[in-house]
């Protein structure tokens, strides 16, 4: 197979979802057996660890940070033998962690994506080591183009790309879900108020995105002097809004040091 996947819960599943829509030459395995729907469900190969091992070309290590070694150590003979390119999502574990666990030299690519990745909106920083070639490194970017933005980062600056983006789409659903229950109090119904507050969110984001205007500038475009909307900043700037956002953020990212450890 020209991809594996060692794990494919939540983002592991996200990323296989995006990948097959480039190649459907995917196997993909798990503790649970819950990947084996995913792999019906998108025509993919179920099988196990030692298979993906053996038949991979280029291998997802997509588990938690605290079940990497438990993973690589019972492969690292096959890996050595056969040298696939191995992709590792773990926060926290910077690629040295990854080629120490495997005890070989091997190709690595540290990526820290996010869920959007499913639908194609995914933000993926990526790093590698320099066995990665620039013809297996473009070859790999064609493959994943499906998933969304792909941006080489400096590894010392992954795990503050993933306390960013990795960890941003639960702060995104926490403000969705307070700007809906927002319009259900002034008496929107439930259904409404959260398409009303998604679509929002979408548009906004892609207002930035087409225009790159710094957003102060644009929450300014939207507040009349005297009007209803500076009247609801004013609410957020009282409580902290801004100041809570980069707190939680800065405590992902403290957390994801702590986890590399």
């Amino acid at each position: 197979m020209k991809y594996g996947f060692l794990g494919c819960g939540n983002m592991g599943g996200a990323i296989a979802r995006a990948l097959s829509r480039s190649t459907k030459d995917i196997a993909v395995t798990d503790r649970s057996g819950k990947a084996e729907q995913l792999a019906r469900e998108l025509g993919l190969l179920y099988t196990d660890n030692a298979a993906i091992a053996a038949n991979s070309e280029r291998i997802f290590l997509a588990v938690k940070p605290h079940m990497m070694q438990e993973l690589l150590l019972p492969l690292r003979e096959t890996l050595a033998e056969k040298k696939p390119l191995l992709i590792t999502m773990a926060a926290g574990l910077e690629i040295a962690r990854i080629e120490e666990l495997v005890g070989t030299q091997l190709p690595v690519i540290r990526i820290m994506p996010n869920t959007p990745t499913a639908v194609g909106k995914g933000v993926i920083p990526y790093c590698t080591n320099d066995l990665v070639t620039e013809e297996i490194r473009a070859d790999w970017l064609a493959d994943m183009a499906p998933c969304g933005l792909l941006d080489a980062l400096e590894e010392r600056l992954i795990d503050a790309a993933s306390a960013l983006s990795g960890s941003g789409p639960a702060y995104v659903y926490l403000m969705l879900e307070a700007m809906a229950d927002g319009g259900v109090a002034c008496g929107l119904p439930r259904a409404k108020a959260l398409d009303y507050a998604a679509m929002t969110l979408e548009g906004a984001a892609e207002i930035f995105l087409s225009t790159h205007r710094h957003p102060g500038a644009l929450k300014d475009a939207v507040c009349s002097p005297g009007g209803s909307t500076i009247e609801g900043v004013r609410i957020l700037e009282e409580r902290g809004f801004r100041g809570a956002v980069m707190d939680c953020v800065c405590a992902a990212y403290a957390k994801n040091k702590e986890l590399g450890k």
